[in-house]
């Protein structure tokens, strides 16, 4: 009788089953964690180099600025409408100190907005310590007076735009032997001014920048110079009405005003005014803008009081020291003027400006905001320049 031998089924045991789905499950989380590694430093990389072009995109400008601080303005700054309090201890302003821009449509954000109130002059440096909003981190207490890393810093610099060629020649220039005359003139109140645009002469139509309403001009003749804002007009013609947003075009004050540019005792333009230029200057204000777009705090680069414009988006710090040349201490590392110095005595100014990520991100086991900052010394060219031969 023939015996049939059964033949076992070929296959894995359970016990070879669970190593070799251990040994998979093993491969598959190292896999894992590398892509999750990997994906994690790039964002790490991208986030970095995001934040590095915003921080530098933004201290360029503000350098750029700051080297020019000054230029084509007198020494000590452009004199402002000024009433004395008649004091000789303290003596200060009566008038409201002129506006720097302010954050936000309310006009509440900043807890100071003005300059100086006692200044006679606008200055070609004007520190702003703390007058910049109070920056709120997403992972860090809110801003406050107690914690002074989150109050920011603003900045307002002025300086000449030597670019239009606005003062190449007085408005009211006389004819002397080759040179001829440009019949522009100053209106008696000076509330208007007409250029000549004659060969020769300045045609503001053919300024590389266009001149008009918002603009803000020096006038300069051998009486002193003025700050005007141009309120309206186009072409030839600008008119600088009273109740402009920086109170430049007062007349009543003894000092400070266009009307101290006249020759005493005048009845008509034509014998009001010697010889006078026109000079637009840029007065450039830095602040931070947590209004727009509160996730993303904004650096903004504003022209005086027009549209400001973002050069720098998620960044959370603003901050300027000023070191002064006195001839006595030379105070170092000043967040404001010392007393018995003035803003033109700074010569270098020091720029810290941070950043943060715009999203968290994954570090190991918990998701945290990158950071980086830069920080430089800008030296002020304009305002340390000395002509020894004068």
């Amino acid at each position: 009788m023939k015996v049939h031998k059964k033949n076992r089924a070929a296959g894995f045991t359970i016990i070879e089953l669970m190593l070799s789905m251990a040994v998979t499950m093993i491969i598959l989380y190292a896999g894992f964690t590398a892509f999750r590694d990997a994906s994690q430093s790039n964002q790490q990389v991208t986030m970095a180099a995001d934040m590095s072009g915003n921080l530098r995109a933004g201290l360029d400008l503000i350098q750029q600025d700051l080297i020019q601080a000054g230029s084509g303005i007198p020494n000590t700054g452009i004199p402002i409408p000024y009433t004395s309090n008649g004091s000789t201890t303290t003596p200060c302003n009566t008038k409201t100190a002129p506006q720097r821009p302010i954050l936000g449509s309310g006009g509440t954000t900043f807890a100071k907005t003005g300059f100086p109130v006692c200044n006679s002059v606008l200055p070609a440096i004007s520190p702003g310590s703390m007058m910049g909003p109070p920056i709120t981190a997403p992972d860090a207490i809110a801003g406050t007076v107690l914690n002074p890393n989150s109050i920011t810093d603003e900045i307002t610099i002025i300086y000449a735009d030597n670019d239009s060629g606005m003062d190449a020649s007085p408005v009211n220039r006389p004819a002397s032997g080759s040179t001829t005359a440009c019949a522009g003139t100053i209106s008696v109140n000076g509330q208007q001014v007409n250029f000549d645009t004659s060969a020769g002469c300045f045609d503001p139509a053919k300024a590389t920048t266009p001149i008009g309403p918002g603009d803000l001009v020096m006038f300069s003749n051998s009486l002193g110079t003025a700050l005007q804002y141009i309120s309206s007009g186009s072409g030839a013609t600008f008119n600088f009405s009273s109740g402009d947003p920086f109170g430049l075009n007062a007349r009543t004050d003894p000092n400070g005003t266009i009307l101290q540019l006249q020759n005493a005792g005048c009845t008509t333009s034509a014998n009001c005014w010697p010889p006078t230029t026109v000079t637009r200057v840029w007065m450039v204000t830095y602040y931070l803008d947590n209004v727009s777009d509160p996730a993303h705090v904004r650096l903004i680069r504003q022209v005086n009081m027009k549209t400001p414009t973002a050069v720098g988006e998620t960044l959370e710090n603003l901050q300027f020291t000023y070191n002064f040349i006195d001839g006595l201490t030379n105070p170092t590392n000043q967040t404001a003027v010392p007393a018995g110095d003035s803003e033109s005595q700074i010569r270098s100014v020091n720029v810290y400006l941070g950043a943060r990520s715009s999203y968290p991100v994954r570090q190991g086991s918990k998701s945290i905001y990158a950071r980086s900052n830069l920080m430089t010394q800008v030296s002020l060219r304009s305002m340390a320049f000395v002509n020894k031969y004068q």
